[in-house]
């Protein structure tokens, strides 16, 4: 009997690592619902319909064998001078800038990490890491979030500021306490294999 391998624990984070990265793909810029991992399973489950007009710019997903835990949440707080801040207790979570328009989520893709940002949620440390996949014509030549258009940045800054507000609610528990570049993202992908070693016992 065949099975499926579990995109979490069951996927290498690549051979590159943490110069090139799998990623698993959750999300695609066409999805009207947000899909989830369920952890258990390694299955995709529906988190929740998007209610309102907000669609994910990128290809979005997470980095397998990677885990936001105590040492994510540690450097969190020291870079952005805060206290009690906390891993979120999910793996590393990543962004893609692709060319084609790739409709599928539930693949797996190389990609190469140029930065991200250092996004808080209610005290948790929830970094996107921002790449291009590899090989891309149109994206595959930058190194570092810094070589971007400034609408590309804006466009995911604004999407994961604004993601999970509700009209009825405009209250915001998210932040972004910086952008960073390549060697940063580097740092952040080697934290959360840390944390995955440490959560797994491996």
């Amino acid at each position: 009997m065949n099975h499926t391998a579990h995109p979490w624990h069951g996927v290498t984070p690549g051979k590159g690592f943490p110069q090139t990265v799998n990623a698993y793909i959750e999300i695609t810029p066409f999805d009207t619902v947000k899909y989830e991992l369920d952890k258990e399973s390694g299955l995709l489950r529906i988190d929740r319909p998007q209610q309102f007009s907000n669609l994910c710019p990128a290809l979005y997903g997470f980095v397998p064998q990677t885990y936001c835990g105590d040492l994510i949440g540690k450097h969190c707080e020291e870079k952005a001078g805060l206290e009690n801040i906390i891993g979120d207790g999910d793996p590393l979570d990543i962004c893609v800038l692709s060319e084609k328009p790739i409709a599928h989520h539930h693949i797996i893709l190389q990609c190469i990490p140029i930065g991200g940002f250092r996004m808080i949620d209610n005290h948790e440390a929830d970094d996107k890491i921002i790449a291009v996949l590899k090989n891309d014509l149109l994206y595959g030549h930058y190194t570092d979030v810094s070589e971007l258009p400034d609408a590309i940045t804006k466009r995911l800054f604004h999407y994961f500021m604004t993601y999970k507000l509700n009209p009825s609610d405009q209250s915001n528990r998210v932040s972004i306490a910086d952008i960073y570049g390549r060697e940063e993202s580097h740092h952040i992908l080697e934290l959360s294999r840390k944390d995955y070693e440490i959560f797994t016992g491996k």
